[in-house]
């Protein structure tokens, strides 16, 4: 990746919105500008001393500096080159490192401070002790431009990461039998995704499955888990590998029994509204809103309107969900290069349901699939 290249647009984002300093904590936006990857979230926080200055500052004409604690230093950055570097040991004073820090970039009256969004608030009250006057902005912002188009590079690491993703349903699929239940095929998933060289899943691997027997369970509420699925039922699949600091996002529908002609009317009408709005991703003569109408007519003319409950799609790349959105209301206009999911589905609350995803790439005749396995409803009898 051509990151000295990032950091010379992000300065020039800098300079023409009059910033002073960025501070970026580990995360999707300094991983872009630097290769500095991130861990697997944990459920719970760990809190190390100082992770509060985990991150690197960048000025116009300076930076990155890294600083971290020394455990995030010492058990998740082995290997990595991290150029300047302060590693903050567990008896140091975070709050003294980042005053001498700062006053070495000889800011003045009123400072312009850009932060990642995704940093502690701990920061931004540590800095505003520090440095009187200061204004803050978002960093995130100003990197949000830069990271909407995708280089041919950052495409094919996409693209490796579908196969895998791919790769590892397949693996699932011919393992799928009537009673299995929702936590073994999402735990099945998960192994699969880490055995075929995902890092792990990009988000926490989701199910929505229903059939007039069971119930559409949606949420961390969903009691259904560890209910036995037994036919006639639909399983709806979203997850996605991550894989070299990249997000995948996929979606199929698989059915065990025999679907019944709604159940198969269903399906080919989620597939035909997402072929619709693949071929709607017109670069350059088309927005973000013309993609959702185009695939949501579809769903509406067949009957299933009210059931495709949630926009298109999103943005994706380093991080799951980034803007634009596919979506009513959204007009940005379409570039070459724009990465976004395409995941139509039809959500009945009493009968069957179905959905499909892959990642597609905006280009000037229609979008691109970078995933293009199983387009037929999967029927395991």
């Amino acid at each position: 990746m051509d990151y000295e290249g990032r950091l010379n647009r992000f300065r020039q984002q800098m300079a023409a919105a009059s910033v002073d300093v960025a501070f970026l904590p580990i995360s999707a936006d300094l991983q872009y500008l630097t290769g500095i990857p991130r861990d697997m979230p944990n459920f719970g926080m760990t809190l190390y001393p100082g992770r509060w200055m985990e991150g690197a500052f960048i000025t116009q004409t300076a930076g990155p500096i890294v600083t971290l604690p020394r455990m995030t230093a010492e058990f998740h950055m082995e290997g990595v080159n991290l150029g300047d570097v302060r590693i903050i040991a567990d008896r140091d004073d975070a709050f003294a490192l980042a005053k001498d820090l700062l006053a070495s970039f000889k800011l003045g009256e009123r400072p312009h401070i850009a932060l990642g969004n995704y940093g502690w608030a701990e920061t931004a009250i540590a800095f505003q002790k520090l440095v009187p006057g200061v204004v803050f902005s978002s960093a995130t912002d100003l990197l949000r431009p830069l990271r909407r188009i995708k280089s041919p590079e950052e495409i094919d690491v996409l693209r490796r990461a579908g196969a895998v993703t791919e790769a590892a349903f397949d693996a699932v699929v011919k393992q799928l039998k009537h009673g299995m239940t929702e936590a073994e095929i999402s735990s099945e998933v998960d192994f699969q995704l880490r055995k075929h060289g995902a890092i792990g899943p990009s988000f926490t691997t989701a199910m929505y499955n229903s059939g007039p027997q069971h119930r559409l369970g949606l949420g961390h509420g969903n009691t259904l888990r560890n209910v036995p699925l037994l036919p006639p039922v639909s399983l709806l699949f979203d997850f996605g590998a991550a894989f070299e600091g990249y997000c995948y996002d996929y979606g199929r529908t698989a059915f065990l029994g025999h679907p019944d002609a709604e159940a198969i009317k269903i399906h080919q009408t989620v597939m035909h509204s997402q072929r619709a709005g693949i071929q709607a991703l017109r670069a350059g003569a088309a927005t973000c809103q013309d993609a959702d109408r185009a695939a949501r007519a579809v769903v509406v003319e067949a009957g299933f309107g009210p059931y495709f409950r949630h926009r298109l799609g999103h943005g994706i790349g380093l991080d799951v969900h980034e803007p634009p959105f596919l979506t009513e209301g959204d007009e940005t206009p379409l570039e070459d290069g724009m990465c976004f999911t395409v995941e139509p589905s039809v959500f009945s609350p009493t009968g069957f349901s179905a959905r499909v995803e892959d990642i597609i790439v905006a280009r000037p005749g229609g979008g691109e699939a970078l995933t293009k396995g199983w387009q037929d409803l999967i029927v395991i009898e």
